[in-house]
């Protein structure tokens, strides 16, 4: 009997395999080709190619594939289904929070217990501590895996029992980073078309970071009480900012896509009569854009 079956392979999987393994757990790993978990194998993992038995063999099943559509996959056949009671799933795949709903109704129709979970690392930062995973589910089952998730990531973050939540976040935080590498390309292109070193630029983003994050911080908190009216940033001295960054594209001649796009977004701010409140009153164009 294992403690823990890791199902998916992959870069994330094995990662997560590996460091359960370091930790003294045993390890089983199910994945559709033996390949890639023969790494695992030669440091203690025992790899099983019947998805069933890879199900059997652990009381904590964390599932790590691309899709939830691929877990329902390995896990939603009959023989692998009806091995599922009184197990618990630890869904790690990437989905929306409608995805973990019906994985949970899934799983507890199966007699399983479910949590559902988002990685906020890459594969080498998996076993840090500061490494923060979004967790939702039942308490029971969160309280009943933290133990070993905790081997996976020392700052686990447990949303509550509403199990959309950990996919709604991470959503929300990957909007933000990817959003954040978008304006860090196009500055880098800037950059380069004056010469300059872009290394150097994300160095510098590095250490000012924290200075972002209070921006960020206190643009969340006017949202959340509504109060756009004492601007410390208006829409429109961020419009002005956003028509440089057209203008600069244009003598330079790069890419203007990102700011046509940021650019767009703050005329419509200013055609709704926002542009003497807060930034953060672009949150009301985005809010009725899809009404």
């Amino acid at each position: 009997m294992s403690d823990i079956t890791v199902i998916g392979a992959g870069p994330m999987g094995s990662a997560l395999a590996r460091t359960l393994l370091r930790s003294g757990k045993k390890v089983t790993v199910w994945n559709r080709t033996s390949e890639k978990a023969e790494a695992l194998v030669q440091e203690g993992a025992v790899f099983e190619p019947n998805a069933a038995f890879a199900v059997n063999a652990s009381p904590i099943i964390i599932v790590c594939v691309a899709t939830y559509e691929i877990s329902r996959s390995i896990l939603g056949s009959e023989d692998v289904a009806a091995r599922m009671a009184g197990k618990l799933v630890v869904e790690l795949s990437t989905g929306t929070p409608q995805d973990a709903r019906n994985s949970e109704a899934w799983a507890h129709e199966q007699g399983a217990d479910y949590l559902d979970g988002a990685i906020m690392a890459t594969p080498p930062q998996i076993g840090m501590p500061d490494t923060p995973i979004f967790l939702s589910g039942s308490e029971s089952a969160y309280r009943r895996s933290e133990p070993v998730l905790r081997v996976l990531a020392g700052n686990l973050i447990y949303l509550g029992e509403s199990v959309g939540s950990a996919s709604a976040w991470d959503l929300a935080a990957l909007s933000t980073l990817f959003g954040s590498m978008f304006g860090f390309f196009h500055g880098a292109r800037i950059l380069e078309s004056e010469g300059h070193r872009v290394d150097t630029f994300g160095s510098m983003i590095a250490d000012i970071s924290p200075v972002f994050g209070q921006m960020i911080k206190h643009e969340g908190e006017l949202i959340q009480s509504e109060t756009y009216d004492q601007p410390q940033s208006s829409v429109k001295t961020c419009m002005s900012t956003a028509e440089l960054w057209v203008k600069q594209a244009s003598e330079a001649r790069i890419n203007p896509d990102f700011p046509n796009f940021a650019k767009g977004l703050y005329e419509k701010a200013i055609q709704a009569g926002y542009e003497n409140e807060e930034l953060a009153a672009v949150i009301k164009v985005l809010r009725t854009d899809n009404e």
